[in-house]
């Protein structure tokens, strides 16, 4: 069988490979849709100090701004703009700005990549995908064929072969993949290999986000972003998209962190999907209701201590539309596990107490659980509703409530 060949554009190009160290250098990425969103979590992952220029950008970036992961200009591109920096991408769907940006950083000899014409720039994105301590990247000049390159070798080294992994059937209609809580060797090795297969990922802010880096090009990533209380893809949208893709003889990934159906609404788009004919595969996902206590030393159960644990949804605080019986839930004495409740923690902390929970209860709140940035906050149901406004706790954050909590501290 013949290789492929290289894109006409780069026939005859030939990249010097090279792993650029970014930790704490000044990197500019101009254009805040859907390619930054694919780079910025590598880059952000490298260390860099990441200066986003742009009017505009996806919801998943903007949460990327607002986590304080980079810092976004919310400006159009200016010259510049490139001062004392390391390293350029340009991804913006204007090519008379891109061509400027590429101007530029050939004026001040910075490497420059750019989405929309790689033989225009001065540095090229490979096929990249991470396993344990080892980072592939592929350029092949084709970036189907880099993307082909790098699961395979990714996939040999994940299941210890030399092989190239043979390719599946393909399945029809949607996947409902959850993610997992955040890390992304926490997917399932089914999730991964669906992720591989699709035309169309339709994703989640909470989905492992370092997983889009590793999509072919062709693969058409729509965000499906919820920030608490703020930009939001309808529920109804979402399925509308799910359904339309479909239907358009495309396979589409639902990747969602967690699992689909805790507190996912994967049983939503199931059954919007069923009522159109539309086949779904539900691929269980790990929810963060267990793992994330598990990151930081907090088992949800143990011997002698409980014999059970509730995951709540604190979205709806008591008094409110809330569907749980929080007199009820006070009464038991396993350990609680309560998701998206940052924001109710104070109501419920002290319905809870109201209801028969000791005030010195102990509580601990983490934030970003498996991730890079996961950190730990102690309290006790009297004192945590302070403590979280204290500590500045944003979502996503796992609370647990329970004397699990000190359980492996002694």
């Amino acid at each position: 069988m013949t290789a492929p060949k290289p894109h006409p554009s780069t026939e005859g190009l030939t990249p010097y490979p090279v792993g650029l160290l970014l930790a704490g250098r000044r990197v500019v990425v101009v254009g805040g849709g859907q390619v930054a969103q694919r780079r910025l979590p590598a880059l952000i992952a490298a260390g860099a100090d990441i200066q986003l220029i742009s009017p505009t950008t996806t919801p998943a970036v903007q949460a990327m701004a607002d986590a304080g992961e980079l810092t976004w200009h919310r400006r159009g591109y200016a010259d510049g703009d490139l001062a004392d920096t390391w390293y350029a991408l340009v991804a913006t769907d204007d090519p008379a700005v891109n061509t400027a940006v590429s101007a530029e950083a050939g004026r001040l000899r910075v490497f420059c990549a750019r989405s929309d014409d790689a033989s225009a720039a001065t540095a090229w994105t490979p096929a990249s995908g991470r396993d344990g301590g080892a980072t592939v990247a592929v350029l092949t000049g084709d970036p189907r064929h880099s993307a082909g390159l790098r699961d395979a070798i990714v996939d040999s080294l994940r299941d210890g072969s030399l092989t190239a992994r043979q390719y599946r059937e393909r399945i029809p209609g949607v996947a409902l993949v959850g993610g997992g809580p955040g890390d992304p060797d926490l997917i399932t090795v089914r999730g991964r290999r669906l992720l591989a297969d699709a035309d169309v990922v339709v994703a989640d802010r909470l989905a492992p986000r370092e997983l889009l880096a590793e999509l072919p090009p062709h693969v058409e990533v729509i965000d499906a972003s919820k920030i608490p209380y703020g930009r939001f893809m309808a529920q109804e949208a979402i399925n509308q998209t799910l359904i339309d893709h479909a239907k358009a003889g495309k396979f589409v990934v639902r990747l969602k962190g967690g699992d689909p159906y805790v507190f996912g609404r994967g049983g939503e788009e199931l059954l919007a999907c069923a009522e159109a004919g539309i086949p779904v595969t539900v691929v269980p996902g790990i929810s963060s209701s267990i793992s994330v206590p598990a990151a930081v030393g907090i088992p949800v159960t143990h011997r002698g201590m409980t014999h059970e644990f509730t995951v709540i949804s604190g979205h709806v605080g008591p008094g409110e539309r809330s569907l749980t019986n929080w007199d009820a839930v006070a009464r038991m004495s396993g350990t609680l596990v309560l998701l998206m409740a940052v924001d109710k923690i104070g109501d419920i902390a002290a319905k809870l107490v109201e209801c028969g929970r000791p005030a010195d209860t102990p509580v601990a709140v983490v934030q970003e659980g498996t991730t890079a940035a996961q950190r730990r906050i102690d309290a006790t149901l009297a004192t945590v509703a302070a403590t979280v406004a204290a500590e500045g706790v944003r979502p996503p954050a796992v609370i647990v409530i329970g004397d699990v909590v000190n359980v492996l501290a002694h």
